[in-house]
């Protein structure tokens, strides 16, 4: 994922000032090094409940089945972006990413062109649930 990560890219993740960030997987002193201009990035052993985005790597369904317990590291309002790569790397289907949305009690609701070779898709609580 080597990229220089811009504002513009952080804006569209819904990056704020002041946010709480996990980063599940990503070892990307760039994108570490951006977070950290605008948020207080942790590592999700460190982190509890309250955090308003995660940021999880994941790039075969084994990954995914961390979404249930980061669905519970968020607050109701929070966001799981899954970031896997994309085009013919792809080792990962969007329908599958959904899938176990679903199954962790988490709907997809964005998708955004993370780098040139990686994509990112955003999870929630549905609104009902917050």
């Amino acid at each position: 994922m080597e990229r220089t990560y811009t504002a513009p890219l952080l804006d569209k993740l819904g990056v704020r000032v002041g946010a709480r960030v996990i980063v599940v997987g990503i070892d990307d002193p760039a994108l570490l090094a951006e977070l950290s201009t605008r948020a207080s990035v942790g590592a999700a052993a460190a982190s509890g409940a309250g955090a308003d985005l995660v940021f999880l790597a994941a790039d075969d369904t084994a990954a995914l089945g961390r979404l249930p317990a980061l669905r519970e590291a968020i607050y109701p309002g929070g966001a799981i972006w899954v970031v896997s790569r994309k085009g013919r790397a792809a080792t990962l289907r969007d329908v599958e990413v959904m899938a176990a949305a679903r199954e962790a009690g988490l709907v997809d609701t964005k998708v955004v062109s993370f780098s040139a070779t990686h994509t990112a898709l955003r999870l929630v609580v549905p609104r009902a649930q917050r």
